[in-house]
């Protein structure tokens, strides 16, 4: 909640918890015409339990429809080049995700050239703008970026939550840090491979003392001196790769202007679609107490 008072909104990376409802949940579970629909169960109950926990009055869900098409392709070709597409039985069951979430009542956020992160930043950053916080919902450590002094990120599979200390605690870095950090020590995760040579340990250094990327590749001759192990090679990598580290950084930094609603009251909790979740739970073969977690929330 923020000094004023207002509660804060809850933003769901969804894309996280439907990979890892489909990883996790076991494939006994299928839809009316055969097809798996294991992913759906599981996120449907992560779903059903975080309103169920929380009741927030400002809430979205975000989803990735951009894995081949973000304009980080266009900037960069490699950028996620390492994951495998979603098999269409995957697919199938993020849409069905999608709609079991606006069926809730749950306002949906989904663009073909952003990405679920940019989303979550541009809605954070105009919840912001109308002094309401936010409560990022994932375990991505990329979301640090993000945080203000009265937002939150939660990890809720663990059910941990911190705010912009608990950054610089798991990374060594302040928010403002974070894109940078990741520029230089690459995210495997997103195939980005950042400076040779230089790790999560000594880009932390290295910002702690330079501040940000653009001060750090000014001050480059400074770097041999620094109290840190192979200073001096790591001074070398800086100027050989310094241009591409300012391109991934244009890869790891959120953007703030992706297509969100431009009014905190946009992402009210709706009471949702009774008819809608009966035909979906139907059609999902939802058992007895699926149904009636779901009908209590729309209630």
């Amino acid at each position: 909640m923020s000094a004023d008072g207002h509660p804060s909104a809850h933003l769901i990376d969804g894309s996280l918890y439907v990979f890892r409802a489909w990883h996790s949940m076991p494939d006994a579970f299928h839809d009316v015409d055969g097809h798996p629909v294991n992913a759906v169960h599981g996120f449907t109950r992560f779903l059903c339990e975080l309103l169920e926990k929380v009741r927030p009055a400002r809430v979205a869900v975000a989803f990735d429809a951009s894995l081949t098409s973000s304009f980080r392709n266009a900037i960069y070709p490699p950028y996620k080049a390492n994951r495998e597409l979603p098999p269409p039985d995957l697919e199938r069951q993020f849409i069905r995700c999608r709609e079991i979430t606006e069926a809730l009542g749950v306002p949906v956020m989904i663009d073909h050239s952003y990405e679920a992160d940019d989303l979550i930043g541009s809605a954070l950053w105009t919840l912001r703008s109308h002094g309401v916080p936010s409560v990022v919902v994932s375990a991505d450590k990329d979301f640090g970026q993000l945080l203000g002094e009265h937002d939150e990120q939660w990890d809720f599979a663990r059910n941990v939550r911190w705010g912009p200390s608990g950054v610089h605690e798991r990374l060594g870095v302040h928010p403002h840090q974070v894109a940078d950090y990741l520029a230089l020590c690459g995210d495997a995760v997103d195939n980005i491979p950042g400076v040779p040579g230089i790790g999560a340990k000594t880009a932390a250094s290295l910002l702690a003392h330079f501040g940000n990327l653009e001060s750090l590749l000014e001050r480059i001759d400074e770097v041999p001196f620094l109290r840190l192990r192979g200073a001096a090679a790591c001074a070398l990598r800086l100027r050989e790769h310094g241009q591409q580290a300012l391109l991934y950084r244009r890869l790891t930094r959120i953007a703030l202007d992706a297509p969100v609603p431009p009014h905190p009251d946009a992402l009210r909790h709706q009471g949702g679609r009774a008819d809608a979740l009966e035909m979906l739970c139907e059609q999902l073969r939802f058992g007895p107490l699926t149904r009636a977690r779901l009908r209590a929330l729309t209630g």
